[in-house]
């Protein structure tokens, strides 16, 4: 490359640069950008499912909402546990993705703590309003109105 096209190229690749930052700082450009969504989810979930599986049965309740004992939830619940621990494979797409908590509900904890997994509703033609948002500590929690409430997974012992 001769001297005079590498000045001419300087600015349209300090322009990339700072387009890349912007995006990266948006949230817009990871280092998941070239994988399809559920690939993404699924390295996440493995993550999460690790940490599912190596939490206590007496893991203390880190937030103040009401607890439900495992083996009182739905089977469709109970199931989803299973896949979690195991890792998947997750019948959804959307199963593994990053939840939010923008609803405030769950205690506060850094982006991409929390994932997401359907479980599904039995004569729904859709995923229905029932999940089970895992954190990376092995802390689960199930709802059943679309993250309207939530309620703590207490392992049985």
């Amino acid at each position: 490359m001769t001297r005079t096209l590498g000045r001419a190229a300087l600015p349209l690749v300090l322009f990339a640069m700072a387009l890349a930052g912007l995006l990266s700082a948006c949230g817009g450009l990871t280092a998941d950008a070239g994988r399809s969504p559920s690939a993404s989810a699924s390295a996440s979930a493995a993550a999460v499912s690790a940490a599912a599986t190596s939490a206590s049965a007496g893991r203390a309740n880190p937030s103040r909402l009401p607890e439900v004992k495992a083996s009182q939830l739905p089977r469709e619940a109970r199931d989803t546990l299973a896949l979690i621990a195991r890792g998947g494979p997750y019948p959804y797409s959307r199963d593994g993705v990053v939840y939010s908590n923008f609803e405030k509900i769950l205690p506060a904890r850094p982006s991409g703590y929390y994932h997401e997994y359907t479980v599904p509703t039995p004569g729904s033609s859709d995923r229905g309003a029932r999940r089970i948002v895992a954190g990376k500590q092995g802390d689960s929690y199930y709802t059943d109105d679309h993250y309207a409430s939530f309620r703590f997974i207490r392992e049985d012992q």
